[in-house]
């Protein structure tokens, strides 16, 4: 079917007048007549009747109206999706308070003419985000892959930065005084960290850095979210969790939680980006710069097997 054709029918039924449609459609009027007859013939009705004002759809043309712009819907999204500029950069995060976020957010800020549509899947496989990532559905998503061996051809994984550790705790935690702490430090101590997903990147993570350190990390107990997180924190004198140095946490004044920074080796959590291998955004470049320019990680530091290398100015310069 000529989608043409049917953009041209869509356009002179709503207005009324075939001219009118072909104006818009920068076609003369007997090529816009030639498209719907072609469309009449392939459908074998009759869309419009002729009146003294112009054109009104049959019956079978008002049946076939909403069908029609649809397709014509799906065509317009459809060129979208390979010409990824014409529209706003869809990128997946983890939370709005993630560090993820607050790295986006400050990208934006640098340059408020970009315009980004944030998603967030709240996914705890990854591998959903690298499947919408594969169809086009989103052109990134700041997700980690620990066997980069299993990503599909069509998309690639890339550093992006990495977020130091810092331990949370409430005012009457035998650690709450301290102005920083090592790994060695925290051991004993209880870390929990509710709903570690099993075979997850985080539940990876977590294991690595409770063998290298002996560190007792209870995963214990479902997550219900970060506002119960931080009322037992606030009362308790024996439970603590690590959170990004970047990630946003509010709670009431009365709670007095401190977070302390992790040193001698720092603890980091490597981030990275997903995105499509071939024709991605025009804005991911200048967002891979902005990656690039972040701090440097404290040093020493520790980061998980699968961590990536790769800097993400080295990928700022590819297509």
């Amino acid at each position: 079917m000529d989608t043409e054709a049917v953009r041209t029918f869509v356009r002179a039924a709503e207005l009324g007048q075939l001219r009118y449609a072909a104006d818009e459609l920068g076609v003369t009027q007997q090529a816009a007549s030639k498209r719907i007859a072609a469309l009449e013939r392939e459908l074998d009705v009759r869309l419009f009747d002729r009146t003294a004002r112009g054109v009104e759809p049959t019956l079978d043309g008002q049946a076939f109206l909403p069908h029609a712009r649809n397709i014509v819907v799906g065509v317009d999204r459809a060129v979208t999706a390979i010409r990824p500029g014409a529209r706003a950069l869809r990128i997946d995060v983890l939370g709005l308070r993630s560090a993820q976020a607050v790295v986006l957010h400050d990208h934006w800020r640098s340059r408020p003419g970009t315009d980004i549509d944030v998603v967030t899947l709240r996914a705890d496989d990854p591998g959903v985000a690298v499947a919408a990532v594969r169809a086009g559905e989103l052109d990134a998503a700041f997700r980690s892959v620990t066997d980069p061996a299993a990503l599909p051809r069509e998309v690639r994984m890339i550093h992006a930065f990495g977020s130091p550790l810092e331990l949370l705790v409430g005012p009457r935690h035998p650690l709450a005084a301290a102005r920083t702490l090592t790994p060695a430090q925290l051991r004993g101590h209880r870390i929990w960290v509710p709903g570690i997903v099993p075979r997850s990147e985080w539940s990876d993570f977590y294991d690595q850095l409770a063998t290298e350190f002996d560190l007792r990390i209870d995963a214990a107990g479902p997550n219900f979210g970060n506002e119960v997180l931080l009322d037992i924190l606030a009362e308790s004198a024996d439970v603590a969790t690590l959170v990004g140095a970047r990630d946003r946490y509010l709670w009431p004044p009365g709670h007095d939680l401190r977070r302390v920074p992790i040193m001698n080796p720092a603890l980091v959590y490597p981030l990275s980006l997903i995105l499509p291998r071939t024709n991605p955004h025009p804005a991911l470049r200048p967002l891979l710069t902005h990656l690039a320019g972040l701090p440097p990680l404290p040093e020493p530091a520790w980061l998980p097997s699968w961590a990536q290398p790769s800097h993400p100015g080295e990928e700022a310069s590819r297509p």
